[in-house]
């Protein structure tokens, strides 16, 4: 299991588009990936969990990835939320 702190950069947060995007590149990997923001701990691999976190602009969460490409899905996910997942 390894974890990162990545920071949302989307004006918008995690809204449905972005969102939608986070959930369908988590889904390529057989890796569990977990958000964990304040409390909360979602996965990853749900839009309507994602959504119903209401993560903002500025907002720093661990990303959480535990599986056998846990190395891959880490580095492509923490690049997509940094790079603003297509927003930006």
């Amino acid at each position: 299991m390894i974890s990162k702190n990545v920071t949302v950069v989307n004006p918008s947060g995690l809204h449905l588009r972005p969102a939608g995007v986070l959930t369908q590149t988590a889904m390529k990997f057989k890796s569990d990936i977990t958000i964990q923001c304040g409390e909360k701990k979602i996965t990853a691999k749900s839009v309507l969990n994602v959504m119903a976190a209401g993560i903002k602009c500025g907002t720093e969460i661990t990303l959480i990835c535990d599986g056998a490409d846990e190395e891959e899905a880490m580095k492509t996910l923490s690049e997509a939320i940094e790079s603003g997942l297509g927003e930006m």
